[in-house]
């Protein structure tokens, strides 16, 4: 969202500096750069001054901003719980369960090789060296 705000603040400064067609334009439609720089002060001084005119829609804003930005702090906390969990280094006590002689990880995926999967691969016998033929004279 960051992205499209500081795109359009871009794009909107590149149009205000590009030169128009003065065969469309009638003889009222001259504005120079000052004069929108004058009218964008303009427009800015009036927004700060919404909240004097319309108070209950900037309380509904308010309440609406800070509903929101609970539901983000209470969807991280969710998302960090969630993270920790499935990706946290197990404590040996607190994560093994015996069942009758067998231990059992409780999460899946962690710590499940056999004893038989750890030892080596076997590799065969090693391999004969193979004597190269003699070079053929030139």
């Amino acid at each position: 969202m960051r992205f499209l705000i500081k795109a359009a603040f871009w794009l909107t400064i590149v149009v205000l500096f590009l030169p128009a067609d003065s065969a469309k334009q009638g003889p009222a439609a001259q504005v120079g750069p000052i004069e929108a720089l004058g009218a964008a002060q303009t427009a800015v001084a009036d927004a700060s001054g919404f909240c004097t005119r319309n108070p209950g829609a900037c309380e509904v804003g308010s309440q609406a901003f800070q509903t929101f930005g609970e539901k983000a702090q209470n969807g991280a906390k969710m998302l960090y719980e969630f993270l920790s969990a499935r990706f946290a280094e197990p404590d040996s006590a607190s994560t093994q369960f015996s069942t009758g002689s067998i231990k059992t990880p409780a999460r899946p995926g962690h710590h499940t090789l056999t004893p038989a999967d750890l030892e080596p691969v076997w590799s065969g016998p090693e391999p004969k060296s193979v004597p190269m033929p003699p070079k053929r004279p030139a």
